[in-house]
């Protein structure tokens, strides 16, 4: 069994009600707070409520990374419009037990989770000690990242 984290955002329709379901839909065992943050990348949008679930899954990061699509495609996600534009929910493979991939279409960790505030915040609050590899404590990186802010 792995654990594996996952970032869930929202910025359409029924934003809470969104990332409850697709937590659900996930099977996770635990999940975040959920936070109100501004926009990231594309900034002229909604505001979006973003949280992270912990799930225990037997499947391997990639069939796991398919079923994150397949729930954000449940879930009335469409993929037009600009890269970071509004969407009904949003789905990041962010940690996965202890592993480091990267192959086409797969990163994990998330390249990008240093520098996401939106999603360490909500992270930290499920598992402050986790370590992420090659890049240090969840507590670590929020400290880092807010000190800098």
């Amino acid at each position: 069994m792995t654990v594996a984290y996952v970032g869930l955002g929202s910025n359409l329709g029924d934003r809470e009600e969104l990332i409850r379901r697709a937590a659900q839909l996930l099977g996770a065992k635990r999940v975040s707070a959920i936070v109100e943050t501004e926009p990231w990348g594309y900034v002229e949008q909604p505001k979006f409520l973003n949280a992270v679930a912990e799930l225990e899954t037997q499947l391997p990061a990639r069939a796991l990374l398919d079923q994150l699509l397949d729930v954000e495609r449940a879930l009335g996600r469409e993929r037009i419009g600009p890269r970071w534009g509004p969407r009904t929910i949003d789905l990041d493979l962010l940690v996965f037990g202890d592993e480091t991939i990267d192959e086409p279409g797969l990163t994990v960790p998330h390249p990008q989770i240093a520098s996401r505030l939106f999603v360490l915040k909500p992270l930290a609050g499920l598992a402050p000690s986790l370590e992420i590899p090659g890049f240090g404590t969840v507590s670590a990186l929020l400290a880092r990242l807010q000190s800098s802010a």
